[in-house]
């Protein structure tokens, strides 16, 4: 694919790991795990960064899912601390960098403390960041943004102004998003950010998405012409 055809930063909103095994006769919690499988993961990873991709962001958690039920919120939280544990070590071999954008402050103390050890560590990284999207929501960054700049005294705002308040500060606008199992929404993703993001929507449940599922996503963006409001 020729370089202007490969999009610099695609978003991933993971979605059916509870239909991927309500299907299989299965308990949901088994799709989440399934979901956090972590060589699939490094695959992905792998063949992004093999395809020219600078910038990958998954969403993990919302800030709607906290009202799913609380066994299963729990079970999440656990299951992404095991999965940062176990995935330090990949990060280092593969110069990954890792970048969480949410909140902070509702999320268990320990995956806070595993969160921040691995962006301190990862941070000299630069051919490939990883975005975690976690306890995230599009219209709680804005309004989050927004009290930051009321806190700081600014008097005028524009586009330029507003982004560096935002969580995605020092990343770049969303060429491609892609989303799962078949769900044709957004759901607050990067409201602000992803205006001229290409859209991609695969029927594929997240626990079966895989590096094939990503290249397929990548050539369908490369088909297309971005106009960016031009003729």
């Amino acid at each position: 694919m020729k370089s202007e055809n490969i999009p610099n930063h695609v978003v991933i909103i993971p979605d059916g790991n509870r239909r991927w095994a309500k299907e299989k006769g299965l308990a949901a919690s088994l799709g989440h795990e399934k979901a956090f499988d972590r060589e699939n993961f490094l695959s992905i990873f792998d063949e992004a960064k093999s395809i020219g991709i600078k910038y990958m962001s998954i969403w993990a958690f919302s800030t709607e899912n906290w009202n799913r039920d609380s066994i299963e919120v729990s079970t999440l939280f656990k299951l992404f601390l095991k999965w940062l544990k176990s995935s330090e070590k990949d990060m280092h071999e593969r110069k990954i960098k890792f970048v969480h954008i949410g909140r902070k402050d509702r999320l268990p103390k320990e995956l806070i403390r595993e969160l921040e050890i691995l962006e301190e560590e990862t941070k000299k990284y630069t051919a490939f960041t990883l975005i975690v999207c976690l306890d995230y929501g599009g219209r709680d960054e804005i309004i989050r943004a927004v009290n930051k700049m009321i806190d700081s005294g600014v008097k005028k705002v524009d586009e330029k102004i507003f982004s560096e308040y935002l969580d995605t500060k020092d990343i770049p606008d969303p060429d491609l998003i892609i989303r799962t199992s078949g769900e044709k929404r957004l759901s607050g993703m990067m409201p602000f950010q992803s205006v001229y993001a290409e859209l991609y929507f695969t029927d594929c449940y997240f626990p079966d998405f895989d590096a094939l599922e990503l290249k397929k996503a990548v050539e369908e963006y490369g088909k297309r012409q971005r106009r960016f409001g031009g003729s």
